[in-house]
């Protein structure tokens, strides 16, 4: 809460000084009566308040290519507002979140572990998944080495975290701000296109119509280049196609990993489900690795 805050209070000042309504294009805390930005219960149950906005929808399943432009300008738009915030003053507030290096760590340990004996039923989908270790360890070496900046980062770029105006259909506000942590902008585009992306839902079970749409990946790049361009590293622009390949294979083995250990992490509606979601994210990442450089050529005909 003290990071959702904090960054709420920064993105407004942002807002009023480009002549904005700071109550409608960010989320606003509503203290309790003794000033704090939640209140506990005798119970132990925290609860927080946010003013509404009004006249605004969530777009979650029926995306259109407009809704994906709008929804790259709004994600751009909040990371060029807290461009200059200072990073050091957030909390971590999941370690690791989005560490792949280690994510893949976790998946050996998963399978040499195979504490629910599954192991030997998903030998293709391991062997995949350690075929494709070899670039995890990419934005966090850069990050480590200074070459990627470290950023206010959301974390869960879905599209349904945005809301839109009724009527114009433009992106108002982000909300969902309780991932807000430092780290890599590439995580927030990328995720944000790992499900954008895609043709079908991320638990379809029909792998012939799970595709990356490259088209889907146009529309979201030239809204959030829109509002990014300006103040993003070359390398970060580098590696925005890379992104969205990291980050679905990312949540691919931590679906893998959790169907390894038991589905203990993920909430499932159905046997093999994280099973199926991980397979479904590899296929992606399938025809991922072979668009990188027509993804690469989409960027750069956007600058």
């Amino acid at each position: 809460m003290e990071n959702i805050e904090n960054v709420t209070a920064f993105i407004k000042k942002k807002i009023v000084a480009n002549g904005g309504d700071p109550l409608r294009e960010t989320l606003t805390v509503v203290k309790s009566t003794d000033g704090r930005n939640y209140y506990r219960y005798a119970d132990g149950n925290a609860y927080r308040v946010y003013r509404f906005i009004d006249e605004t929808k969530t777009v979650e399943n029926d995306k259109t290519l407009d809704d994906l432009y709008n929804a790259g300008i709004g994600f751009g738009r909040f990371q060029r507002m807290l461009d200059d915030f200072p990073v050091e003053k957030l909390h971590e507030t999941i370690k690791d979140f989005h560490n792949t290096p280690k994510r893949v760590e976790a998946l050996k340990k998963a399978i040499s572990d195979d504490l629910a004996g599954r192991a030997a039923s998903v030998q293709p989908e391991i062997e995949f998944a350690l075929k494709n270790a070899e670039f995890a360890t990419t934005v966090v070496d850069y990050m480590e080495s200074g070459e990627i900046p470290a950023r206010v980062t959301h974390n869960d770029t879905k599209i349904n975290n945005i809301l839109f105006d009724n009527k114009t259909g433009e992106a108002i506000a982000v909300i969902d701000l309780d991932t807000t942590m430092p780290g890599s902008m590439l995580y927030d585009f990328g995720d944000a296109l790992r499900m954008g992306g895609s043709t079908a839902a991320e638990d379809e079970t029909n792998l012939d119509i799970v595709h990356f749409d490259k088209e889907c990946f146009e529309y979201f790049a030239k809204g959030y280049l829109k509002e990014t361009k300006d103040v993003l590293s070359p390398m970060e622009i580098e590696l925005l196609p890379f992104s969205v390949k990291l980050l679905t294979y990312e949540c691919g083995i931590r679906f893998l990993t959790d169907y390894l250990n038991g589905d203990t992490y993920f909430k499932i509606h159905r046997e093999h489900h994280n099973l199926d979601r991980a397979r479904n994210q590899f296929k992606l990442v399938s025809e991922l690795n072979e668009m990188e450089d027509e993804l690469k050529a989409v960027v750069k005909s956007i600058l």
